[in-house]
């Protein structure tokens, strides 16, 4: 065989080498921050306004994905709280870069719903506004997790 082939070849073989070793540890860090459940204290959660100039709005009823790999998806609000982020058993599971394994919680505090940031990497967005803490989220705010957003509706 041609001894530049037999190069290519070992450099090729390398090049798939060193992409499964950095896969593997990617994951690796996936799982052991998974497994160790690290997790920023909650601090104590303040009633938001109420009515913001929308006198008598509904409760909201679902949580949609308009923005990202999985817009379209709908999930019925049931009062339980909404894990979001990539790992499997989120209730939003995210396959985003940008999104961290545990990256946000959505709950319920009456018939109103407040999202709170779990230490996540990125950061998570409503209105634009970093959640530094547990904010409530009016019908139709723009909730974004890296490249997905999501909103609350009745």
């Amino acid at each position: 065989m041609p001894e530049l082939v037999m190069q290519l070849t070992r450099a090729g073989f390398l090049i798939l080498l060193w992409l499964f070793v950095l896969a593997a540890l990617r994951v690796v860090r996936s799982d052991l921050y998974a497994a160790s459940g690290l997790r920023v204290p909650t601090p104590s959660i303040k009633k938001g306004f109420r009515g913001a100039g929308k006198g008598g709005a509904k409760a909201p009823r679902q949580l949609v994905v308009t923005q990202g790999a999985l817009s379209g998806t709908r999930i019925t609000l049931d009062g339980k709280p909404i894990m979001i982020g990539r790992a499997d058993d989120s209730t939003l599971v995210l396959d985003d870069d940008f999104a961290s394994t545990r990256h946000a919680r959505l709950s319920a505090r009456g018939d109103e719903w407040f999202v709170e940031d779990l230490g996540s990497t990125n950061g998570t967005y409503l209105d634009r506004a970093k959640v530094t803490s547990p904010v409530r989220v009016p019908i139709g705010s723009q909730i974004r997790i890296g490249k997905t957003v999501i909103e609350l509706r009745s």
